[in-house]
């Protein structure tokens, strides 16, 4: 066929592609969820902000995302495959009947400042494909021990300021919830005020972070130190203990020379400091000496107040003790010095008072011994005796 007046020969072949390319240009995206911003790239990402009125997860996600942050809503509680269906019953056995993956791409999940109080098992399922799941800063109560079944590809977990609120109880479902996650390469915990850490947590095989920080860590033990090492080729993780408020008893020793010798893996280890005892306090816990951290009297444990103080320390408190006698001493000698004649002076009337006073009373004793001075006896009664006055 011959082509048009006017119509240039080259664009024939050109013809069907540009149609193409138009034609995916065109194609209607999908819908952005109610109350959400969602921005467009390799990646779709998706930012929810709505406030308190936001009491579950969207329902509408497109199922292309990749990214999801949701922040300051009211979420209260995730229930189970929240993400993959829904609260109510006939939502969630549709999800059940379809797999349960309604979101296969989503590979990152931020739910801080969300007023989540409670995690139930299997909240997350239906996100195989998730790496990377934040939820700090949430006042979290309960956690269910299968929590984050069903996530195999999770790598990074941040629960920083998210368990301070819950307990020992809390802490014991962490473990269990930790158990699954094999893949584990990042677990923030700081800011929990935990007294331990999660031994679930240290037994990730292949975890390579452990963020601690801002805790109520009183040191590690031997188990714990133990916990951290890997066996083969796998790297041992990093720790990071920074603000944690250190007992620097006995019980520290393990701790210590295990610092001394794996610093790389505690990056913040020169802002370990001693939070007790008294004598320690505030001190570098890398500067500490193994033999000077002593038990109290009766405290094996090292968890007593009171820490004897032995070798350089003990010697420098004694010597400054000595100097400051010897300059109280030195200045005590100056001041009689200085007064020598009016002490002098002093001691010459005190010597004299005393002889005064001591001539006083050897002059009343010789008085009182003075025969001559002694009574006349009295005449006895009865007698025939009379007055010279009487006349009789």
């Amino acid at each position: 066929m011959a082509p048009r007046a006017g119509q240039p020969e080259h664009w024939g072949p050109l013809l069907p592609g540009l149609l193409l390319v138009a034609a995916a240009l065109s194609r209607p995206a999908a819908p952005c969820p109610f109350q959400c911003y969602c921005f467009g790239g390799p990646k779709l990402m998706l930012r929810c902000a709505s406030g308190a009125e936001l009491r579950q997860p969207p329902r509408d996600v497109p199922p292309d995302a990749r990214n999801l942050t949701i922040v300051g809503a009211n979420l209260t509680v995730l229930r189970a495959a929240a993400f993959a269906g829904g609260d109510a019953d006939g939502e969630k056995a549709e999800a059940e009947a379809a797999g349960g993956v309604r979101l296969p791409l989503l590979t990152a999940l931020r739910l801080t400042h969300n007023n989540i109080e409670m995690v139930e098992d299997g909240a997350f399922d239906g996100l195989p494909s998730l790496a990377a799941l934040d939820l700090s800063h949430n006042p979290l109560r309960a956690l269910g021990g299968d929590a984050f079944r069903g996530l195999p590809a999770l790598r990074s977990l941040q629960l920083n300021h998210a368990l301070a609120r819950g307990g020992p109880a809390l802490l014991a479902a962490l473990d269990a919830a930790l158990a699954p996650l094999d893949e584990l390469r990042l677990l923030g915990l700081s800011g929990n005020a935990l007294s331990r850490l999660p031994s679930a947590a240290l037994r990730r095989p292949r975890l390579e972070q452990l963020d601690a920080r801002l805790n109520a860590l009183a040191g590690l033990g031997p188990d714990e130190l133990r916990a951290l090492e890997r066996d083969g080729d796998l790297p041992a993780p990093r720790l990071l203990l920074a603000d944690n408020p250190l007992r620097c008893g006995c019980a520290a020793r393990p701790l210590l020379a295990w610092l001394r010798n794996a610093t790389e893996r505690v990056p913040d280890a020169r802002r370990l400091r001693c939070a007790s005892p008294r004598a320690l306090y505030d001190r570098p816990f890398l500067d500490l000496d193994e033999a000077g951290l002593r038990c109290a009297e009766g405290d094996a444990d090292g968890r007593g107040e009171e820490v004897e103080l032995a070798g350089p320390e003990l010697e420098a408190s004694y010597v400054f003790f000595g100097l400051v006698l010897a300059l109280i001493g030195l200045i005590f000698l100056m001041v009689l010095y200085l007064n020598r004649r009016g002490i002098q002076r002093w001691m010459r009337n005190l010597r004299e008072a005393c002889r005064d006073q001591m001539e006083g009373y050897h002059y009343r004793y010789e008085q009182d011994a003075d025969p001559r001075r002694a009574p006349a006896p009295a005449a006895p009664a009865g007698s025939g005796a009379t007055s010279p006055g009487s006349g009789l």
